[in-house]
């Protein structure tokens, strides 16, 4: 949200409003104004989240899915700046999209995906990540920034309204040192000082501060003023279009008074003018807004619009209008019958606290949406994000809108997801489905407030059901809780995904299991000889997998720690482009491993897994090694490691693929999704060679047969994880080295 050109002409026009202020010296101050208030906690900034993620994203690696564990060396560099001058923080993300700012939102969907579609065309084009100009935050980076940063013991709240709104609500309410963020909607909110977070230097605690007062003293006008003004210039409530008769009167009028303005520019004159025009309406300060807007030449539905975005702008406590309730939506009353009070009341908190994930948009107000995700408009073949886990958001909304039993009667879920292809003019309507279990539908208020080894089997049957991974209850403490995970989240995109091939679910897997070997240093120099749009986009659908993983386990009771689930736990971008391009190139397995016997009969051992579950549903992986753009593999330089089919990725060693016939960049396409619809069918090719089970073994050495472990002996790392009461099941005798680590007690440092 913001007033389009506002801030923009401040810095040109009002250049006395803009201030450089020293956050040090403004603490001090702060604290001195403030030793005998009672409300007093010490000069607090208010954080706007979401303005801040492309400030705090400064890895040089974005396109290929997020450099997580150097994003989280950075978030903790920039917590422990403040808190090292006495600043504390508090951070507000984006929890809702209202709706009277849905075409708004549609409108900046499309735009993205514009540039989405740029940043593929580079790829194919040069091998290469574009340059920041291009740049796009990696998929679900607000959602797991918010985890990351409670992980670092900070203060973090999502949105029920506005962000905006509540980010000044609370900044007004604490008496907060000011508020950090980049949107000029922060100059309009009657609260505390507007600090931009782009203007910000972190190394000498200075930024700019847009001062209302001074703004307003400028332009000739009183802060309560200043939403009318807003709504007049166009914001996100009321667009330029629907004002545009009343500023085309205020700019005559102003010409008319100032045949020679001294600011030259359009966009500064209209500024003034409306500014004239709204200083105009007031015979006195106090006469209310309510009567200035039946003054005015309105329609009666556009004065109602008007009304409804000046009340945005009004703080609790300044209300001259009423503000709409905008949780008593028809949608979100029909829904609370579904789900108890108590669960209703959970269900808010955890939202609040930035704990939960998916629930309360279901819940409260029965929409749900996603922006937008690195997806290839032109790759037929690999299905978007929405429609991939569709059927895991379906099971989600089953197990929370169970109600007796029975979803026969449930209101569909009303689904805003940006994919290629869908022209966002609607949302779709997706019916829950229940959740079955051999024992029955679970009870959401036994899974959420339950106790006992039975209620802790269940919560786990529950999460895995939702992903259709129910075979892998028997691993729940023989590996390590963030690689259930892995295997659980790529085994639903192996089933849903028929173009994915044994190659993919090798890159997944072993950057998965060497994650833990790298430092976020060594991750952060691996140099990739060109990159993979192809596999640019199945980074970012694992990553958007994580958030439904999320989502399942909320609903599910949390049979597992929310931070096992965090991306820098089980992904690496660069990590996975690398696997990707080793895993095509036919490398061996155990270089693909990066030669760790343990690592290697860890890997093997999920493999089995996967294979052996996705065979019992009549899914049979398939080796389709994806061919390498060759025209790009001149301009890198040999990579350790990448010792495959085409040692070294040397011109040379490219001319296999031109000699076979196969195609620049990706493998050919036979029809996609978009001609087949939503649902894909399994279908053989023909020329798809069988990959070897044990190519790894070539190499010599030792062999790893991925049904043969060591005993597990005596003294060894005992089972933590295992809820009460849930068997051991056969696998217990075979676990031996590939059991890393108990389940967290407590969220580990950040990084490990």
């Amino acid at each position: 949200m913001g007033v389009k050109g506002l801030q923009n002409f401040m810095q040109r026009c009002c250049p006395e409003a803009c201030v450089t202020v020293d956050l040090r010296k403004m603490a001090s101050q702060h604290v001195a104004r403030n030793t005998t208030s009672a409300h007093s906690t010490g000069p607090t900034l208010v954080v706007d989240g979401m303005a801040c993620l492309c400030h705090w994203y400064t890895c040089e690696n974005w396109v290929c899915g997020g450099q997580w564990r150097e994003y989280m060396d950075v978030l903790k560099s920039w917590v422990e700046a403040f808190n090292s001058i006495g600043i504390r923080l508090v951070f507000f993300f984006d929890g809702v999209v209202e709706e009277q700012k849905r075409q708004e939102w549609v409108k900046r969907r499309h735009r993205v995906n514009g540039q989405i579609s740029k940043i593929f065309r580079h790829i194919k084009e040069h091998g290469e990540q574009p340059g920041r100009e291009l740049f796009c935050l990696p998929s679900g980076l607000a959602a797991f920034t918010s985890f990351a940063l409670r992980s670092l013991g900070q203060e973090v709240f999502c949105s029920v309204q506005e962000a905006d709104y509540e980010i000044a609500s609370y900044a007004r309410q604490h008496c907060c040192m000011g508020i950090l963020g980049q949107d000029s909607d922060f100059i309009i909110y009657d609260s505390a000082p507007y600090l931009s977070v782009e203007k910000l230097r972190i190394n000498s605690f200075t930024t700019v501060l847009y001062d209302r007062q001074r703004f307003c003293r400028a332009i000739g006008l009183a802060v309560p003023q200043l939403p009318l003004l807003a709504c007049l210039l166009g914001n996100d409530v009321v667009s330029k279009e629907q004002m545009q008769h009343i500023r085309n009167n205020a700019m005559a009028t102003y010409r008319k008074n100032n045949p020679a303005p001294q600011l030259g520019a359009p966009q500064a004159q209209m500024v003034l003018a409306v500014s004239q025009y709204v200083s105009s309406l007031w015979g006195g300060e106090e006469e209310e807004t309510g009567h200035i807007l039946q003054c005015m030449n309105l329609s009666a539905p556009h004065r109602e619009l008007l009304k409804r975005g000046i009340c945005s702008y009004l703080l609790p406590g300044q209300e001259d209008l009423q503000r709409g309730d905008i949780s008593a939506r028809p949608s979100a009353i029909a829904l609370k019958k579904y789900v108890s009070p108590e669960i209703l009341k959970a269900c808010r908190e955890k939202h609040v606290a930035a704990e939960g994930s998916m629930v309360y948009p279901v819940v409260f107000e029965g929409v749900v949406q996603c922006s937008n995700t690195l997806e290839d408009e032109q790759d037929t073949e690999l299905l978007p994000q929405a429609l991939v886990f569709k059927s895991c958001r379906q099971r989600i909304y089953g197990l929370l809108l169970d109600h007796d039993g029975s979803t026969v009667d449930t209101p569909a879920i009303r689904e805003w997801f940006v994919f290629p292809g869908n022209p966002l003019k609607e949302p779709h309507m997706v019916h829950p489905v229940p959740v079955n279990l051999p024992c029955g539908r679970p009870n959401l208020d036994l899974l959420w407030f339950g106790t006992g080894s039975d209620v802790s089997a269940l919560r786990l049957t529950s999460f895995l059901t939702i992903l259709d991974c129910q075979d892998f209850t028997e691993l729940y403490g023989s590996i390590e809780v963030s690689l259930l995970a892995v295997l659980c989240l790529v085994t639903y995109i192996v089933l849903q995904v028929q173009a994915v091939s044994q190659e993919d679910v090798d890159a997944y897997l072993s950057q998965a299991v060497c994650l833990s070997m790298k430092s976020p240093q060594e991750l952060q120099y691996i140099k990739l000889p060109f990159l993979s749009s192809r596999a640019v986009q199945l980074g970012s659908l694992y990553v958007r997998g994580l958030s439904h993983l999320l989502g399942a386990n909320c609903a599910s009771g949390y049979p597992l720690p929310n931070t096992a689930l965090m991306p820098w736990h089980s992904f690496d971008g660069q990590l996975f482009q690398s696997k990707y391009l080793l895993a095509h190139s036919g490398t061996e397995t155990t270089v693909l491993l990066d030669s760790d016997s343990s690592r290697l009969s860890l890997f093997l051992h999920l493999r089995e897994k996967l294979i052996e579950t996705c065979r019992k549903r009549g899914r049979v992986l398939q080796s389709r090694p994806t061919p390498i753009a060759p025209e790009q593999s001149h301009k890198s330089t040999s990579v350790p490691g990448y010792r495959g089919r085409h040692a070294g990725w040397t011109s040379g060693g490219c001319e296999g693929w031109r000699t076979r016939g196969e195609v620049r960049g990706e493998h050919q396409h036979r029809g996609g999704w978009r001609e087949r619809g939503e649902e894909r069918t399994d279908r053989s090719e023909n020329d798809n060679r069988e990959r070897l089970w044990d190519r790894g073994h070539r190499g010599g050495g030792q062999h790893f047969h991925p049904s043969t472990y060591p005993e597990h002996h005596s003294g060894g790392l005992h089972n933590m994880n295992r809820p009460p009461g849930q068997s051991r099941g056969r696998s217990y005798r075979s676990r031996g080295r590939y059991q890393l680590a108990p389940r967290w007690s407590q969220p580990p440092a950040p990084g490990t």
